[in-house]
């Protein structure tokens, strides 16, 4: 049973997708993270398992795969992203922890975490769990605010910022809001059982009057041939990491899906409107094709 975790940050109730998306003028931030989405991931694929997966926004850019499973620790979060998809076959919504992640071992053949690290007080326990749910070979996507970003570093020199973003700790700039050192992520990656196989470097022109000034596809544009300079450094508020499960994982028993988030028994069957744990006897609410394995 997994004890004394660390706090969540939860978007329950919020307008982030229409804040801070939809009216918040983030055209250009999306259109390069969905570039960066398409040069990494895997052409098609079965069971994609998507971290923070909020109100939906990047799901349907995993066309490729058989059936996506949305992530969110907010439940409104899923009510808006199914709203925008739909309820079907092909997605299931689940509200739970990411430090404790409602499936078995080796489920997933691919994973994507985007705009979700950040709010991680533990990253590095955060990671293991994604690689547990992993098959061996599976390809995962993270997505990490960067300390060592070129603002920072200038406004660190001209001290008008007291945290140094050369150090490898993590900085909390705000409540469960975190950046990282690029070095420390690949670290967790692989002692979690990572290996990196590309590095893309996102949102270069990040500023203000840039968007203003140059026309969102010239943005972009200028965005992807610097995107690949990834592999050399990382001086941009987002980098994008492509790496993949190693080592073994058990082989998953046929049909199980679920397991314990409470005391890690699996597997549990899947019988809505409600899940029992076989061996705890917790009961886990299945709400308008909502999953709800949250434990506080």
């Amino acid at each position: 049973m997994t004890t004394n975790l660390p706090p969540i940050c939860s978007y329950e109730g919020s307008d982030y997708q229409t804040a801070f998306w939809e009216q918040g003028g983030r055209a250009y931030e999306d259109a390069v993270e969905a570039l960066a989405l398409r040069r990494l991931l895997p052409a098609q694929g079965r069971l994609m398992l998507e971290l923070g997966a909020g109100a939906g926004r990047n799901t349907p850019r995993y066309h490729g795969f058989e059936r996506v499973i949305l992530v969110d620790y907010s439940r409104t979060q899923l009510e808006q992203a199914q709203q925008r998809l739909g309820s079907s076959w092909r997605y299931v919504y689940v509200a739970a922890d990411i430090y404790r992640l409602p499936f078995v071992d080796g489920l997933f053949d691919a994973a994507t975490m985007i705009r979700t690290l950040h709010h991680m007080a533990d990253a590095r326990r955060a990671l293991m769990q994604v690689r547990r749910v992993l098959q061996a070979e599976a390809v995962f996507i993270l997505e990490f605010a960067n300390k060592r970003n070129l603002k920072a570093i200038l406004r660190y020199w001209l001290r008008r910022q007291q945290w140094n973003p050369f150090s490898l700790e993590p900085v909390e700039f705000a409540a469960l809001n975190f950046d990282f050192h690029p070095v420390a992520v690949r670290g967790w990656l692989s002692e979690c059982g990572f290996t990196i196989e590309r590095q893309l470097t996102v949102s270069h022109l990040r500023v203000g009057v840039l968007k203003r000034l140059l026309p969102l596809k010239v943005l972009v544009v200028l965005d992807g041939l610097f995107q690949w300079t990834g592999e050399l450094w990382q001086l941009t508020p987002s980098v994008f990491v492509r790496s993949r499960a190693t080592g073994q994982t058990s082989n998953v028993q046929a049909g199980a899906f679920f397991a314990c988030p409470a005391c890690d028994a699996t597997p549990i069957a899947d019988t809505p409107p409600e899940l029992v744990c076989p061996l705890c006897g917790r009961r886990y609410p299945v709400v308008n094709g909502i999953y709800d394995f949250r434990l506080s």
